[in-house]
């Protein structure tokens, strides 16, 4: 595994004045909500489950996440659209849930002084990005330096450059100006991997048909 994704709140400096730190706070606020299109959106998706991590729930049963959606829908602050760079560059989106490493590339092109980016301080999920070497590759060998750089300090500090975190991040010595574009190691302390993939795949599958039952009749 080279590097991690994490589910991230991203928010409009210029509308938002009283950012929220957590799904509590997010629900409690009156700001609107930008979670993409659950039904096709990986990313959409992801961002409900780690909505249910945060409220005690698991891959398995997405009613708790389902019903703090359909809650933000009854008072009219969801919206299903992309959280996407053009979306944010013209100031459509107040606060939307995106994997932390798009959101703070996106907030390098737009300006901090207009976004900033939050992991969720009451619970998010991780995702982690693994390099796979072909058993039928024809040069073995030179895939296992690619990978072997890939781990490298070089190559770490590469990925972050990019705004991943690289799944060494705690471990090296990165420049200040690449450690000043990502978020602190303390963010991620109630960020959790998924606990078990066979379940949430079946479940993830579910979803989209759930979102419409449960969330989106909701919708003002």
């Amino acid at each position: 595994m080279a590097y991690t994704g994490t589910i991230a709140f991203i928010v409009n400096k210029e509308v938002v004045k009283n950012p929220p730190k957590s799904w509590q706070e997010l629900l409690q606020s009156n700001y609107k909500v930008t979670v993409g299109d659950v039904s096709v959106a990986a990313m959409a998706i992801n961002g409900v489950l780690a909505a249910n991590y945060s409220l005690g729930g698991d891959e398995s049963d997405l009613t708790p996440a389902l019903d703090y959606f359909a809650e933000i829908a009854k008072q009219g602050r969801l919206v299903t659209s992309d959280v996407s760079l053009l979306n944010l560059e013209k100031g459509e989106i107040e606060i939307g849930i995106i994997w932390d490493f798009l959101g703070l590339g996106y907030r390098e092109k737009i300006g901090k002084s207009r976004y900033d980016v939050f992991i969720p301080s009451d619970g998010s999920i991780t995702s982690g990005y693994a390099t796979i070497i072909n058993k039928y590759a024809k040069h073995p060998n030179a895939a296992k330096l690619a990978r072997e750089f890939i781990l490298s300090d070089k190559g770490q500090i590469n990925l972050a450059k990019g705004y991943a975190r690289p799944i060494r991040a705690d471990f090296l010595s990165l420049p200040e100006d690449v450690k000043d574009n990502l978020l602190p190691s303390e963010q991620y302390q109630n960020a959790k991997p998924i606990k078990d993939q066979k379940i949430w795949e079946k479940t993830s599958k579910k979803l989209p048909a759930l979102w419409q039952e449960k969330v989106i009749v909701n919708m003002k």
